[in-house]
C-alpha cells in the first residue's frame, strides 16, 4: 500500500539516513516528499524547502533532533499525518505527547528497519 510520506530533515548527501530512507521508500512504492533546509534532490526527487502545504500524508518520518524540531511543531500538527516516525536521534517526548493529543500515532523506530522487515 502506497503511504504518502514526508521526510523532514531530508538531505542530498547520499551518506545521510534521510537520503537512504527516501530512496528506500520510493523503491518500496511509497510517494515521498523530502523536506529540507537546502535545495537539492534525491535520485531525481526534489528536496522541498520551507514548509510546503501537503495533503493526505500518511506518515511524517523525522530526521531532525529534538531541538531542531520545535520550529516544525505547528507545521507537523497542521499537516495532520496519521503517523510520525521518530528515527534514531529524533526522539522527542514533547512532540510525541503533542502529536498523541492530536490523535496522531507515534512510533520511535527506524524507517529503514521498518521497511526492511515489512512493517512500514
Amino acid at each position: 500500500m502506497n503511504k504518502r510520506t514526508a521526510i523532514i530533515g531530508a538531505s542530498s548527501n547520499a551518506e545521510r539516513y534521510s537520503y537512504k530512507a527516501t530512496v528506500s521508500l520510493k523503491k518500496h512504492g511509497h510517494t515521498v516528499f523530502p523536506i529540507g533546509i537546502k535545495q537539492g534532490e534525491i535520485e531525481g526527487e526534489p528536496i522541498l524547502t520551507g514548509k510546503p502545504v501537503l495533503s493526505d500524508i500518511d506518515t511524517i518520518t523525522l530526521y531532525l533532533n529534538a531541538k531542531n524540531q520545535v520550529e516544525w511543531y505547528d507545521y507537523i500538527l497542521q499537516t495532520k499525518p496519521k503517523r510520525i516516525v521518530f528515527n534514531p536521534g529524533a526522539e522527542n517526548s514533547e512532540l510525541l505527547n503533542l502529536a498523541t493529543q492530536h490523535g496522531i500515532h507515534c512510533e520511535v523506530a527506524c524507517t529503514l528497519v521498518l521497511l526492511s522487515i515489512g512493517n512500514y
